[in-house]
């Protein structure tokens, strides 16, 4: 045989070789130099968990999780490994399949309690026997009447930011990865579904069996059981609904294939096989939530025209930044976000036109400046790298870290051109791929692989680390605002309103129209707008969100608006458009009214809305 034939099948062999180590799993990183993490007990440069197998039962009828989860884990010499815990009953723990020593910490109102294992310096698996109480905040249960179809009871978990301890004891750090494999029962009428590969299909036994292969952070960890279907889109893309909503989310969520085909142009292939949507009940506190391959969703985007899905594009670029590259720490969270509104624009761009996408940053501005007036009194709520220190990381989920951070970087953009800044980005989502980054190596890539190699001089620490917004932003313009503007004023200046300059608008040209009324504006105004376009009853929720904002801004109570928002507060927990509403009435010295409508609906609001209000109200459960 011909040295170069032979070469030739080495090669050829060497090349097999590494297509078949790709095909495995995908490994989360090795022990390493982890940084300081104010919001977990672990201690993971000593022991970290790797690998979880969780099996748990889910009893409806005492609102209960228990089961046993077992780590594999690695650790350097250590006595111990520290796992987060809130809200735990822990029964029992063993090493390597004998029973240890364990203790529970101090409790702490923000963090909970570390759990404190024993183990020897070889020890390779824990196990934790474990029951959820009736205290655990990542854990909604609702009975039939608070679901779509309102005949069997539904259960979701939410457990961004520091929630998954309350319903798994884990090292609940963002920059600790794990695989896991799951086994959950749950009774036969009903289905579970996991931030996994999932079931399509109902089991006979209620016996269901997940498997996570690529390292995710723990606030990933989710879970539904409800009497819900599935409908596929492509075949890598579909939704899951109760029975009397699946048709209208799958036309809803009809575009999600051409969204995953839209963003890998943009910043290389979707690492997570599968893109799903989960439509829970109204009581779900966030518009959506990007858990790896099933993402949760509220109902309030179902319009039945696609234009909130914007929120289907926000979630699925989280694949990339967040998912796939995820701030190491929460005082870092803009990194998660700042970029995936950055992405979920482009996507929005690249399918639907740059004036839709401009619509949507405007939003988004909108919203900042509202936030900055908001943190007046407080301006180091307002720089991007936060300092959580002895706070709840939900303090820094605001306006600051999505559209501050989407300002630098299509300010950023604009700068080095977009060609050069896409090349960019692509760069840093395959070299930091399943892993964690700090601001700090953020700015450090920031500058190796694109302000230097460009000779690009730009202000970094004024807009990442000081408050408010800098002078060299991006200027974003609008025809279509401007002629909602122009509509308003004709409208303001003649009190009367030519309907047909409105029959093409878009749900971004209402909120737009109805966000500028001016602080003047009258009830007698509000109330011929209302009487020509009927927006006390509008079906979208994000025009009714805003309409009802302005009508508790401007005192209107015609058209039964009073009424109508009551009943929006009380079957609608997102907690964005509750926030907004009960800050309105606060605002505007209608806190007894207020607590009038909370008293009522705050038992059908997650935890996560729930605190947000008690604390905004003053209020004492």
């Amino acid at each position: 045989m011909k040295f170069t034939t032979l070469l030739s099948k080495l090669s050829l062999l060497v090349l097999v070789l590494c297509l078949s180590c790709n095909s495995e799993k995908k490994e989360a990183p090795s022990t390493k130099n982890y940084v300081k993490e104010i919001h977990s007990f672990a201690n993971p440069n000593e022991s970290v968990i790797k690998h979880l197998d969780l099996n748990i039962n889910v009893d409806f009828d005492s609102e209960t999780i228990n089961g046993i989860a077992t780590y594999d884990i690695e650790n350097t010499n250590a006595k111990e490994i520290i796992l987060d815990t809130k809200f735990l009953e822990i029964d029992q723990v063993t090493a390597d399949g004998a029973t240890t020593e364990f203790s529970l910490g101090e409790f702490n109102e923000q963090l909970g309690q570390p759990l404190h294992i024993k183990i020897s310096n070889d020890t390779k698996q824990i196990a934790v026997t474990y029951k959820t109480t009736n205290k655990t905040e990542a854990l909604q249960w609702l009975n039939a009447q608070q679901t779509a179809d309102k005949d069997h009871p539904f259960l979701f978990t939410q457990g961004q930011a520091i929630l998954t301890r309350t319903w798994i004891p884990i090292q609940d750090s963002p920059q600790i990865r794990i695989t896991y494999d799951a086994t959950v029962k749950v009774p036969s009428e009903l289905m579970a579904v996991m931030s996994a590969k999932n079931p399509t299909q109902k089991t006979t036994d209620g016996r269901y069996s997940f498997k996570m292969e690529q390292p995710i952070p723990p606030y990933l960890m989710a879970l539904a059981v409800g009497d819900i279907v599935y409908k596929p889109i492509s075949e890598r893309t579909g939704v899951y609904a109760e029975k009397t909503l699946i048709d209208k989310a799958h036309y809803e969520f009809g575009d999600m294939e051409k969204m995953v085909v839209a963003a890998e142009q943009l910043y290389g292939d979707y690492d997570w096989d599968q893109f799903d949507v989960i439509v829970l009940p109204p009581s779900f506190p966030f518009g959506g939530m990007e858990n790896p391959r099933l993402t949760f969703a509220t109902p309030t985007i179902i319009a039945g025209d696609r234009s909130l899905t914007s929120l289907i594009a926000h979630e699925l670029a989280h694949s990339w930044s967040g998912n796939l590259v995820t701030n190491a720490t929460w005082n870092d969270f803009w990194l998660n976000e700042g970029f995936t509104v950055y992405f979920e624009i482009r996507i929005m761009e690249a399918l639907y036109g740059k004036d839709r996408a401009n619509m949507i940053a405007l939003i988004s501005r909108q919203d900042l400046d509202e936030e900055l007036e908001g943190f007046e009194n407080e301006p180091e709520a307002t720089k991007l790298k936060l300092d959580l220190e002895g706070k709840n990381p939900d303090d820094g989920m605001n306006s600051i870290a999505y559209d501050k951070g989407y300002l630098f970087l299509r300010t950023l953009e604009e700068t080095v051109g977009r060609d050069t800044f896409d090349a960019f980005l692509k760069s840093y989502f395959e070299t930091n791929a399943f892993s964690t980054v700090t601001t700090e190596q953020f700015v450090a890539y920031l500058k190796s692989n694109l302000l230097e190699p460009n000779a690009v001089t730009f202000n970094l620490d004024e807009w990442i680390y000081q408050p408010g917004v800098p002078s060299n932003q991006a200027i974003i313009t609008s025809d279509k605002f401007t002629n909602a503007e122009n509509t308003l004023k004709t409208f303001l200046e003649s009190d009367t309103i030519d309907t047909s300059l409105t029959t093409d608008w878009t749900t971004l040209e209402w909120v737009h129209f109805i966000r500028n009324f001016p602080e003047t504006m009258t009830s007698e105004a509000m109330a011929k707008l209302d009487k020509a376009f009927d927006l006390s009853h509008a079906t979208n929720s994000h025009i009714a969100m805003v309409w009802f904002e302005q009508a508790i801004n401007h005192d209107y109570h015609g058209n039964g608006v009073d009424e109508t928002i009551e009943s929006f507060l009380t079957t609608v927990g997102r907690r964005w458009y509750v926030n907004t509403l009960f800050k309105a009435f606060k605002r505007n010295d209608r806190v007894a009214d207020a607590l009038a409508i909370y008293k009522k609906s705050r038992q059908n609001y997650h935890s996560v809305t729930a605190n947000t209000i008690d604390e905004l109200l003053d209020y004492k459960p």
